[in-house]
């Protein structure tokens, strides 16, 4: 892979992070990458928009904050929680119905409030409970066993692995396990980039709903202090999402979208990667602080910079 991002410290580079970028055009071709187009990746939870797809195909009737919460890797706000206990409230299930581990917030900021509160790690205050409770709500609807919904061979699964193959353009590379549980479906960085490009156009009623819910809630598909959030809130009618390992995806509405993923997982280098990408193909600065600051002796002596 490609070095994407160095951090550079005192006029020295200390670290860098190799990567992989690639840009389709509304067709689906790859018109701009660094690195392999072909790597093969888990998107992890930067595939939620394709599994968020599949359940509204079979019959998920969330809209607005509802729906953006089942695509979310939520942070463990308040706000957050109460949406996925809403979702659960729909299904006529109570929390212990959620498989996701027990789990503290992403956020440090909640972590600290529920500790403050007395609390502990919990299954709700996992960042995919969302997905899991919108997950739970289908099989309800369709009459699907809940007890099971994570194997894969669950009704609901076979649903979320024929909507990715569809939208791929194949089977999966490999099966995995995610850390919620749920099945984790490896593509190409170039196939998972078309397939967030044809969500994105919001061509079908479904994908239409989702992508209104993204653009409209993007806090709550990830936090208040995500800067996740920024992508779609400075890239109008774009939908974005970030997986664990350092992935991210951006799709527009004429079907053109863009994947990174990062080699060794460092969640410092993808926003300065992507945001820089974004520049390169004629897009605006997306983050507040594009360049992050390395701090020494309390003050700034470097930054976190891209390298292309």
């Amino acid at each position: 892979m490609d070095v994407l991002v160095e951090v550079e410290r005192s006029g020295l580079v200390e670290s860098r992070h190799r990567g992989v970028l690639v840009h389709v055009d509304p067709a689906g071709a790859v018109d701009w990458a660094i690195g392999d187009p072909d790597t093969v990746i888990f998107p992890r939870s930067a595939n939620k928009p394709i599994q968020a797809l599949a359940m509204l195909e079979a019959g998920l009737p969330l809209e607005g904050r509802e729906l953006a919460i089942a695509t979310s890797s939520h942070h463990g706000e308040v706000m957050h929680l109460e949406l996925v206990r809403s979702v659960l409230a729909r299904a006529g299930l109570d929390e212990p119905a959620l498989q996701t581990p027990a789990s503290w917030p992403d956020s440090p900021h909640e972590h600290a409030r529920v500790i403050r509160a007395g609390g502990g790690k919990a299954p709700i205050l996992m960042d995919c409970s969302g997905k899991h409770a919108a997950m739970l709500l289908v099989c309800v609807l369709r009459g699907w066993s809940t007890g099971d919904y994570l194997t894969p061979e669950h009704p609901l699964q076979r649903q979320v692995t024929e909507t990715f193959a569809r939208l791929t353009g194949g089977s999966p590379d490999v099966v995995g396990v995610d850390g919620c549980g749920a099945p984790l479906l490896a593509t190409s960085v170039a196939r998972l980039a078309r397939a967030v490009g044809s969500i994105a156009t919001g061509s079908t009623d479904a994908s239409r709903r989702l992508v209104a819910a993204i653009a409209a809630h993007p806090t709550l598909v990830s936090g208040t202090r995500a800067p996740e959030r920024h992508f779609v809130e400075r890239l109008p009618g774009a939908i974005a999402k970030t997986g664990a390992e350092s992935t991210m995806v951006v799709g527009w509405p004429d079907g053109s979208a863009l994947v990174g993923k990062i080699e060794d997982g460092s969640a410092r280098a993808l926003t300065v990667a992507m945001s820089r990408a974004v520049e390169v193909l004629g897009g605006p600065v997306v983050l507040p602080e594009p360049r992050p600051v390395v701090l020494g002796g309390g003050r700034p002596v470097g930054q976190v910079r891209p390298a292309f």
